[in-house]
């Protein structure tokens, strides 16, 4: 057992859970805002929520956040090389991307197996993340695509065994 929990210690162990990537997207004044999240968590099914943490030292989710509607994509198996790009401290962060702009100014980046529009029902600060809880307003899947996988700071691609 290590003791010893510094950060590089603590994201090599949380590296160990392989999640998914989801971007989150809005049209703001004429401005598409995104971000890449890989701690995207279904929370409840009545009322439909769902939860995303963000660091705190973010200068995209501010904005974002005071969006009305906030699109959530599951990125698929084509978004790996997109991933990067949706996390870029700087830079298009669509570039690349084709992305749909709904009512209410979702954002949705296409190719991918699920689209949530999504509204921010709570902020929770949690040490040097804030767990965001957003509820769903409307989604639409696309089952026959695979999601990309984050593990081990590696994308990653599922194998049906």
């Amino acid at each position: 057992m290590r003791t010893d929990l510094d950060q590089a210690t603590l994201r090599e162990a949380f590296g160990q859970f392989p999640t998914g990537v989801v971007a989150l997207c809005a049209n703001l004044a004429g401005e598409r805002l995104g971000m890449a999240a890989s701690t995207f968590v279904p929370v409840s099914l009545d009322p439909p929520l769902v939860s995303v943490c963000v660091q705190n030292t973010s200068a995209t989710w501010p904005r974002l956040a005071s969006a009305p509607h906030i699109g959530i994509t599951v990125l698929g198996e084509a978004h790996d090389r997109s991933v990067r790009v949706l996390a870029a401290k700087t830079g298009d962060r669509f570039a690349g991307l084709a992305t749909e702009i709904h009512d209410g100014g979702a954002v949705f980046i296409h190719d991918a197996g699920l689209w949530l529009d999504t509204t921010v029902v709570e902020q929770v600060p949690a040490g040097d993340h804030t767990i965001v809880v957003l509820r769903v307003n409307e989604l639409t899947t696309r089952p026959d695509v695979s999601p990309i996988v984050f593990h081990r700071s590696t994308l990653r691609r599922l194998h049906v065994a």
